[in-house]
């Protein structure tokens, strides 16, 4: 792993690579949540994505910033998109994930490309994320997005995971999405696991630090496998893979 600066705002960003994989590789471009500059948060599933083959580039970025951080969330997609080979990445080659309320921004920019400099990554992942109100990367809400149906574009294939115990951002969030896609023809697979909010990312919430930490429940590590499989598929998804439960 390599510690980078990105964009003009000077933010840090992570880059986590496969050991002696083939070039040029898939990448993910992989956003944490409320917290923050928190990408440490996602360290252990950005790791285990990259052990599948994948560059996983994972920004700090402040929600808390006065644009709600959409300065911070457009700076790294450029970053990434413009400066992924030298990491042995593929710049055709990349999909967009979040977790949480970046897995809200992430699929703001599925539905709502234009509102986000008309980028359509390969595909985007959405990590227990709730999509009825504002996404920080269009400043539009992504369910009103699909119901007014005005990006006429190629449709970003969505992939969701969500933990069926999540107490923070409730599982039907995601099977709202996922039914929104599907009956409007757009290709959308949902992943449900037996974790919280907190283990689909392989961590857990710990009070004292006020943070999520890396964790080895069997919950968390089961799950957090799993969302690290979607990713690593996410970033080579056909467009066949439409309204299917995984």
């Amino acid at each position: 792993m390599v510690v980078v600066r990105y964009g003009a705002s000077g933010k840090l960003m992570d880059v986590h690579r496969p050991a002696d994989a083939p070039e040029p590789m898939p990448a993910v471009l992989l956003w944490h949540g409320r917290g923050p500059d928190e990408r440490d948060v996602l360290a252990p599933v950005a790791r285990a994505a990259a052990e599948r083959g994948v560059v996983v580039l994972v920004p700090d970025w402040r929600p808390d910033a006065p644009d709600g951080g959409r300065t911070h969330l457009r700076e790294s997609a450029a970053f990434a998109r413009q400066h992924v080979a030298e990491f042995g990445g593929d710049p055709e080659r990349i999909a967009l994930a979040g977790w949480s309320l970046g897995g809200k921004a992430a699929v703001g920019v599925a539905v709502n490309p234009g509102a986000f400099g008309d980028w359509r990554p390969q595909a985007v992942v959405g990590i227990a994320g709730a999509y009825g109100s504002a996404a920080p990367t269009t400043g539009t809400v992504p369910l009103d997005d699909l119901r007014v149906g005005g990006d006429e574009g190629p449709p970003v294939p969505v992939w969701l995971v969500h933990g069926t115990a999540d107490a923070v951002v409730d599982v039907e969030r995601s099977r709202e999405l996922f039914t929104a896609l599907t009956e409007r023809g757009r290709p959308v697979l949902l992943h449900e696991d037996v974790t919280d909010h907190a283990g689909v990312i392989m961590t857990e919430f710990v009070p004292e630090h006020a943070r999520c930490l890396p964790s080895t429940a069997d919950h968390a590590v089961r799950a957090g496998t799993r969302t690290a499989e979607v990713l690593a598929r996410a970033a080579g998804i056909a467009a066949h893979n439409s309204g299917r439960r995984l």
